[in-house]
């Protein structure tokens, strides 16, 4: 069985390090160094939320995801990353920023040993369901070619006003990421139907059980995406 829970970054410092290491470790299994959104200095960032996954059998951290919020001072992942090939990075999240809220969801990842366990396509529902809940206008992604099929069913949309109409070569020259976006959190318009059910359902029910099935097996998981500081 597996545990999720959410809290802001600067609350807990130390699940914050059990995440990059785990994060890291993912990535060196696949041959990759340089990620932007694995980068640490997010630990002290106010405004980045975080999800963790723990094998509640063995304690270890299993996986994971982020939510950054856009601020003029620190740029998001997105913007870092594809700034290199593509600088109307800068101008797209500013547009979508100003007046109003937009972040990334960003750092997704699990363990080789829950992969293929529904795992990674529940966080992608939670995180979708916590930028409605903390009041997000929109949310960007940069996913592999193998999970835009699954933003998409989450209400994502390629946003191809960037790169080669939305892709760009990244981490790696002969790896694929796509830029994708949520234009309405609140609402979901462009999710698969029984999809935006599922994550209203987290909406509306943030503490909980669910079973998630994936090609390899089923998974019994406890979730809590409440966010206490919001609370107050």
């Amino acid at each position: 069985m597996l545990d999720i829970k959410a809290f802001r970054a600067i609350d807990d410092i130390e699940s914050c390090k059990l995440f990059a290491t785990g994060h890291a470790n993912v990535l060196l299994d696949y041959g990759v160094t340089k990620v932007t959104s694995s980068k640490n200095d997010w630990f002290q960032n106010p405004n980045v939320y975080v999800v963790l996954v723990t094998d509640i059998n063995t304690g270890k951290v299993v996986g994971g995801e982020r939510i950054h919020l856009a601020n003029p001072v620190l740029p998001l992942p997105i913007e870092d990353a594809v700034s290199v090939v593509d600088k109307r990075i800068y101008d797209l999240i500013k547009n979508y920023s100003t007046p109003k809220y937009t972040g990334e969801l960003c750092g997704l990842w699990n363990a080789r040993d829950i992969a293929g366990r529904g795992v990674s396509w529940l966080l992608t529902k939670l995180g979708v369901a916590i930028a409605s809940m903390i009041k997000m206008d929109s949310l960007f992604v940069l996913c592999a070619p193998y999970t835009v099929e699954m933003c998409q069913k989450a209400g994502f949309e390629i946003e191809t006003s960037i790169g080669d109409r939305g892709t760009f070569n990244y981490p790696k020259l002969d790896l694929i990421a796509t830029a994708l976006l949520i234009k309405d959190p609140q609402d979901l318009r462009c999710a698969d139907a029984q999809v935006r059910d599922e994550i209203f359902k987290y909406i509306n029910n943030p503490i909980g059980q669910t079973t998630e099935i994936g090609p390899r097996g089923t998974t019994e998981i406890n979730y809590n995406i409440v966010l206490p500081q919001l609370e107050k």
